[in-house]
């Protein structure tokens, strides 16, 4: 077993682990059964060793690791002839779902989980025989004068089919048990087999409000996968999409959270900013959402030079108007009474789940993937990643609005700085594998790439941070009110659609 306080890489070098020669930028290990036994082992010796995802194809299951201490990353790899691998979910709770959407996927099976129910099969795909699946079982709940609250999938307006159910005792939440999987489109399944620019449009929308997020992730996988570098006007480019992006998505979640505890007035005002932005990233880059602007190899449209006042524009009213709005906030004792103590999630439940983004720094867990892996141009640029320690829901909201002004801060850096050149290279032949991460406006996005040597993708598998922190808004609102569950939720806002691929 592997002693608390060894390193990851350690790990792998003490279990003879065979590398798999020219994964980047971080290296891929293939484990035997018994390595993979002791990797779960390790896991629960070392907390601060994060899951950050867990994938499967057919034969082969992967996990994608990172040392809190050191910071490196790495991903193993266990070949599964007879269609089984040891669970890691026990070790890692983030595990347990991938296990099961890896299960109905490939026919992978997590032999020892606790947890063996389908995920995103609903009993509807075909079974290979005449039986039927069984009903799905939702978790038992025992307890006197209890409750079963169903809600969803299907929701009053604009939103993905979700269905949580809930049991309470009178208004006070018990437990709450999601059941996901309704948007599944085949992503994975679908880019396989294109050519990378090609994969690149499907990676743009894994999740609609993180088009540019998943396109640079995909597009620095294939990049990392094949030994290239975007020029670097194109990397600047790029984050100033990002951070667009980034205050858009954080300016509707404010407006929204706010509207979930009857304040429309600042829904509606959060609203009119978000459009702002909405229309200054139409003008630059010729689409409200920057979808595929970002693709392998750099940029398919350069930025409109006449827009680049408009963004600049843009910045000082956000910086004059945010901080007006959120005084109007604090003085709201109504807003206060719903948000503050709302939908706690302790640190421990955070750092065990790896959950990034404003999820995690709400709760104290200090990760950026900006800061942590940089990438460029932000190892050139100067900025703070806000935390905060009380977890509720006021906490993620504050985070946010912190963020909006780093954002802010990142998009003057980027237009004083920004270089001429070309924006694009092309992609050479060959394969290669490679993996990336990146900051979204939830967390970070993880992609991993494998291409083969007629240049087409052959694995590719996107990780939206929605992956780990859907379970956390169980933790949040229990003990809650089912009232707080609209707040609750939107204070995390999840993406169904990327977690559901």
């Amino acid at each position: 077993m592997d002693q608390p306080g060894s390193t990851l890489l350690q790990f792998f070098a003490d279990q003879a682990a065979t590398a798999v020669p020219a994964h980047r930028p971080w290296p891929r290990y293939e484990l035997t059964e018994p390595g993979w036994r002791a990797l779960r082992a390790a896991l629960g010796a070392n907390p601060s060793w994060e899951l950050l995802d867990l994938w499967a194809e057919p034969g082969l299951v992967h996990a994608a690791l990172r040392d809190g201490d050191t910071g490196a990353v790495a991903v193993a790899t266990l070949g599964c002839p007879g269609g089984a691998y040891p669970a890691l979910g026990g070790a890692r709770p983030g595990a347990i779902r991938m296990e099961r959407a890896a299960r109905d996927l490939y026919g992978l099976d997590a032999a020892d989980a606790e947890d063996r129910r389908g995920w995103i099969d609903h009993g509807r795909w075909p079974s290979g025989g005449d039986h039927a699946k069984p009903p799905y079982r939702f978790l038992p709940v025992e307890g006197e004068s209890l409750h079963v609250v169903p809600v969803g999938p299907v929701h009053a307006g604009i939103i993905e089919p979700g269905h949580f159910r809930f049991t309470a005792s009178g208004e006070t939440v018990v437990r709450l048990e999601e059941r996901l999987g309704y948007v599944h489109k085949g992503t994975e399944g679908l880019m396989a087999g294109r050519t990378p620019r090609e994969a690149a449009r499907l990676a743009s929308r894994v999740s609609g409000d993180s088009a540019v997020a998943h396109s640079l992730a995909f597009a620095l996988a294939v990049e990392n996968a094949l030994g290239i570098e975007a020029p670097p006007r194109a990397r600047w480019l790029r984050a100033l999409m990002a951070e667009l992006e980034r205050v858009a998505n954080h300016l509707g979640d404010v407006g929204a959270i706010c509207n979930d505890v009857s304040f429309a007035l600042l829904h509606a005002e959060c609203g009119v900013l978000r459009e702002q932005v909405l229309r200054a990233a139409d003008a630059a880059f010729g689409h409200r959402l920057m979808m595929d602007r970002v693709v392998p190899g750099g940029i398919a449209r350069d930025i409109d030079p006449d827009a680049l006042p408009a963004v600049a524009a843009l910045v000082e009213a956000l910086r004059a108007r945010v901080p007006y709005l959120m005084q109007i906030y604090d003085a709201k004792s109504s807003i206060q009474d719903r948000t503050v103590t709302t939908g706690i999630v302790p640190l421990a439940l955070v750092r065990l789940f790896a959950a990034g983004g404003f999820v995690g720094r709400a709760a104290g867990r200090d990760f950026d993937a900006r800061r942590h892996h940089p990438y460029a141009p932000y190892d050139a640029l100067t900025f703070e990643v806000p935390t905060l320690r009380e977890g509720d829901v006021n906490a993620r909201l504050w985070i946010r609005v912190r963020e909006i002004g780093q954002s802010l801060d990142l998009i003057d850096q980027i237009l004083e700085a920004l270089p001429d050149g070309p924006i694009a290279v092309d992609l050479p032949p060959g394969a290669g594998e490679g993996a990336s991460m990146v900051e979204g406006f939830r967390g970070e996005v993880f992609c991993s790439v494998r291409i083969g040597e007629d240049g087409a993708i052959l694995r590719a598998r996107p990780r939206d941070p929605s992956w780990l922190q859907w379970p956390l808004l169980e933790a949040a609102i229990k003990d809650n009110i089912i009232a707080d569950f609209p707040v609750c939720n939107k204070s995390f806002n999840c993406s169904y659609s990327g977690q559901d691929l």
